[in-house]
């Protein structure tokens, strides 16, 4: 006897639009476009055929085929950041450490030799004197401040030259007209990081630079929530050598990342002049306070560069100073803890006051006795001005300089 269950007409699953699930279905069209740039995390391009694709790397036709080898949103915030530098095909990184990298391995190789400046940023410092040395690369450094040491440290098979505009943390301010003459002369290359100057004070291209350098992750992006950097070369041919190099070492930037730098950069010389504004009057407010032992910032008529200043930035005494403190680490802990609203942070750029140690940060690797060289003491420490009220400011720091006294 058959299965009476069996003669039931069989129960078929709902058959779904298959071409919902299919990928490249064209995008909506409108007559009207988008006020904010649109954020494209697509990490591959589809092409029509193999001639197309030919067409892109060949240079024929502009189009996107791989995330690494480059998207819309980094290239909308390279062509911005070209426009404040007066640059073209700027490069954007995954990191302004990236864009330091780049710019070294890129335009050098081995048994070539790189001098620089001798207070750069501390993992600069770090690539210098680590890591090139064990790919070949001869490195040493020399005083930015003095074209005649820089004169005097180069050797037949230098390469490049990298300097700070001004120095992290100690705000020296390079001889940049010497030390530009002088690479022209010898045909070496100039590389300038103007993370801290920012295009707001000085376009280094104009200045005789052959690379500039930002870590857009600070001023430019300001708001401590992306991370990037961005290299401009001046000359074509190692523009188009910088490019593959950066495809090559994957040193690509995040969509999401770029969309928000780019969002950022939309306010950069509001959040400049304000901060700007803020430290000058800080710096004058920090030098009059009892135990503040001294104050670096470039518009102070005391900063050891400040004629140099006046000539290369002009009015633009810049966003970031510095100050040292009597008393060693417990006086710079009370410091910070006192300072409660004010975030003690290894960073700067940030749309907020920004509080950083750098012998506990960016200059940690370094001997007491190579920080002592250049200035770094346990008392020392540099400030990003924010665009917080002045008054404001100024309060928080007279309250934490005292809290740093009474711990001695």
């Amino acid at each position: 006897m058959s299965d009476p269950k069996s003669a039931e007409t069989p129960r078929t699953a709902p058959t779904p639009d298959d071409t919902a699930l299919l990928r490249g279905l064209p995008w909506p069209d409108s007559t009207s476009r988008p006020l904010g740039s649109p954020i494209q995390p697509s990490v591959v391009y589809a092409s029509d055929s193999p001639d197309a694709l030919d067409a892109q790397y060949e240079g024929r036709a502009q189009g996107y085929t791989y995330a690494r080898e480059g998207h819309p949103n980094a290239d909308t915030l390279a062509a911005r950041i070209d426009g404040l530098e007066g640059a073209e095909g700027g490069i954007v990184t995954g990191s302004g450490m990236a864009a330091v990298t780049l710019a070294l391995l890129g335009a050098c190789g081995a048994g070539d030799h790189v001098l620089g400046g001798d207070q750069l940023y501390g993992r600069s410092l770090r690539l210098m004197t680590e890591e090139l040395p064990r790919l070949g690369i001869e490195t040493s450094l020399a005083d930015p401040t003095d074209s005649a040491a820089i004169a005097a440290a180069l050797r037949p098979n230098t390469r490049l030259v990298l300097i700070e505009t001004v120095s992290n943390p100690t705000l020296r301010i390079a001889d940049l007209a010497g030390i530009a003459a002088l690479c022209r002369a010898r045909g070496i290359l100039l590389a300038v990081d103007s993370t801290f100057s920012t295009p707001r004070a000085l376009r280094p291209l104009e200045h005789g630079a052959d690379l500039v350098i930002h870590s857009v992750t600070k001023l430019l992006a300001g708001h401590s929530d992306a991370t990037l950097g961005y290299l401009a070369a001046r000359d074509p041919d190692l523009r188009a050598r910088l490019r593959v190099c950066a495809v090559t070492m994957g040193l690509t930037p995040s969509p999401f990342d770029c969309w928000l730098a780019e969002r950022g950069l939309l306010s950069f010389a509001l959040r400049h002049d304000r901060a700007e504004a803020n430290a000058a009057r800080l710096a004058d407010h920090l030098a009059g306070l009892p135990g503040v032992r001294r104050v670096i910032y470039p518009g102070r008529a005391d900063h050891p560069d400040h004629a140099r200043a006046q000539t290369l930035l002009g009015p633009r005494g810049g966003t970031m100073l510095s100050f040292e403190i009597a008393g060693g680490r417990a006086a710079a802990n009370a410091l910070t803890r006192a300072a409660s609203q004010i975030a003690f942070a290894p960073t700067l750029g940030d749309i907020g006051t920004t509080l950083s140690h750098p012998a506990s940060s960016s200059h940690r690797a370094l001997s007491h006795e190579a920080r002592a060289a250049i200035g770094i003491s346990e008392g020392f420490f540099r400030v990003s001005a924010g665009v917080e009220e002045g008054d404001w400011l100024a309060a928080q720091f007279t309250a934490a300089i005292a809290a740093a006294a009474a711990a001695g």
